[in-house]
């Protein structure tokens, strides 16, 4: 029987870069199997907020908890390791194949059959490995590097995602065609996911809740449905209208 995907929690998390306040009091929880898309300007906390989850940073004050149990009692690599995270330029080893980066978490488990587990991820995710297996990175189009990224990051049985801007550099069409396999994979197999984007369009269409953060804080934590029509602060307001008034312009 497949494990429940756990439950992630921040409680009242600050974070300094030297003089610099990435985080301030930031409190979020991303219940079991949903996906919670941080949105907000560059210099907002968001990158910060979500390496909490996998130890990348460690906060001075405050909790960030998987299923309740404290991530800094937690062995670092093992978290990492159980933690699909995928960065937007992907992260794949340039020099190895396709199937061997996808590979690489399930064999530093110890898993009996790693390219088997590698194999299976790819197939999941569009690319089979008869195919883009014996491949290099560089001989893929971007829209397929982010397909083994996120088969890599999930090749282990991880059933939690932490995406990076991970769909932000690819053309439109290539990005459509990703975020519609990416809810296909998601409604497959199941995992708890945090997604930072710069897009609200990308957090609306992929989200059970949207994070709005500004200046290391987060402003609210609410549906597409309820920003729309319930902005908690004059900021939200401003970044919905902003959003809408791109979206009219790109449709003509």
């Amino acid at each position: 029987m497949a494990r429940r995907p756990p439950t992630l929690t921040a409680r009242d998390v600050s974070l300094r870069y030297g003089q610099v306040q990435a985080l301030e009091s930031v409190s979020v929880e991303v219940p079991s199997g949903t996906l919670l898309a941080i949105v907000g300007e560059s210099g907002s906390g968001k990158t910060s907020l979500l390496r909490c989850f996998n130890r990348m940073v460690t906060p001075h004050a405050g909790t960030v908890s998987i299923d309740g149990r404290n991530v800094r009692e937690l062995d670092a690599v093992a978290l990492r390791r159980g933690t699909g995270y995928v960065p937007q330029s992907g992260g794949l080893l340039p020099h190895w194949t396709v199937e061997r980066n996808v590979a690489l978490v399930p064999r530093l488990n110890g898993q009996v059959d790693p390219l088997r587990a590698a194999r299976e991820a790819l197939e999941r995710c569009g690319l089979p490995a008869s195919t883009f297996g014996a491949r290099l990175p560089h001989e893929l189009s971007g829209g397929q590097r982010q397909r083994a990224a996120i088969a890599r990051a999930l090749a282990a049985s991880q059933n939690v995602l932490l995406l990076d801007e991970s769909f932000g550099a690819l053309d439109a069409i290539s990005r459509n065609e990703l975020l519609d396999a990416f809810t296909m994979l998601r409604a497959e197999i199941g995992f708890t996911c945090v997604m930072v984007t710069h897009d609200l369009g990308e957090a609306a269409r992929l989200a059970d809740a949207i994070a709005v953060m500004r200046a290391g804080k987060i402003e609210q934590v609410a549906s597409i449905a309820l920003l729309r029509t319930s902005p908690a602060t004059p900021y939200v307001a401003e970044l919905l209208a902003r959003a809408q008034a791109a979206a009219r312009v790109l449709v003509g």
